[in-house]
Parts: structure tokens; sequence; C-alpha cells
């Protein structure tokens, strides 16, 4: 199992769903004392600052990253992809394309919606799997088997 360190918390990657810009502009009574430049987003929804971003996060951390989000994803959470359509009853401000979904350990449903278009995703999660998947290990080929002396073989025929 591999642990992350963020600050004073340890996390296992294996809790990790995905990694997001930090905005302290978007809460202006939030006044930290260190400069948080990402969100780590766990499973359950909870979250962690973090002051590397999130494209330092992924490569430190080996997570795939989406640009167009400007987001990493975990590497063992098993995630659905769907495509996204706005209801009369809820019309985002952003032109959504995308809702990322995956389980807590609930059991309960969590989404985060993406503008990358649903090809997209799946095809880096598709990458992601590849990639982290291991190698089959080819048992190595056994020498031949070493004749005996022109002697020894004289002796059994």
């Amino acid at each position: 199992m591999q642990v992350i360190t963020i600050g004073k918390r340890l996390v296992p990657a294996e809790q990790i769903a995905f990694i997001e810009a930090f905005d302290p502009a978007s809460n202006p009574e939030f006044r930290p004392d260190r400069d948080f430049k990402g969100r780590v987003v766990l499973l359950n929804r909870d979250t962690v600052l973090t002051e590397m971003t999130p494209q330092d996060f992924a490569a430190a951390h080996n997570m795939r990253l989406l640009a167009d989000d400007n987001i990493a994803v975990g590497q063992a959470i098993a995630f659905r992809v769907e495509t996204f359509t706005p209801t009369e009853t809820f019309q985002p401000s952003k032109a959504y394309l995308t809702r990322l979904k995956w389980r807590d350990h609930d059991g309960n449903e969590q989404s985060k919606l993406l503008v990358t278009p649903p090809e997209a995703v799946v095809a880096e999660l598709s990458l992601r799997r590849t990639e982290s998947a291991p190698r089959s290990k080819r048992s190595p080929r056994r020498p031949a088997r070493r004749r005996g002396s022109p002697k020894v073989d004289a002796v059994r025929s």
C-alpha cells in the first residue's frame, strides 16, 4: 500500500479520488498561513489541501492528468464515465460534458463534472489502467540439458 504524506496527514493512495486546483479566492474568509495550490478529494469527498499543483501532485504520485479540467485522477479507483446533459432544474455555468462517477467505502455514489469530453476521459482512464497493470513475467528458459561425456553415453547405450 502506498501512503502519501500531505502536510501532517498520511493518506493511502487508494483513498484519493482526484486532485483539483485550489482557489483561495473562492472562500475569502479562509486565510491560511501556507500557499495551498491543490485540493485532494478523497473517496468520501473529504478534502485535504496541499501546496502542490494538480500537475505536480500527478507527476510525483503517478496519477493521470485531465488537462482540460486541471485535475489528476487516482490510480486505484474504479471510475465510471457518463455523458452529461444539463436539465431544466440544473443549468451549470460551465459547459460540462462528462460526469466522472465512483463509489465510496459505504457504497454511496460520488461524482465530479468535467469539461473534458467523455471519450477523452475514457481514453485517459484506459491508458492509466494499461500502464499500471503488472506485466506478466516470463519464466526464464531452462538451459538445454547437458549431455554427458561420450564415455557415459557409450555406457548408457
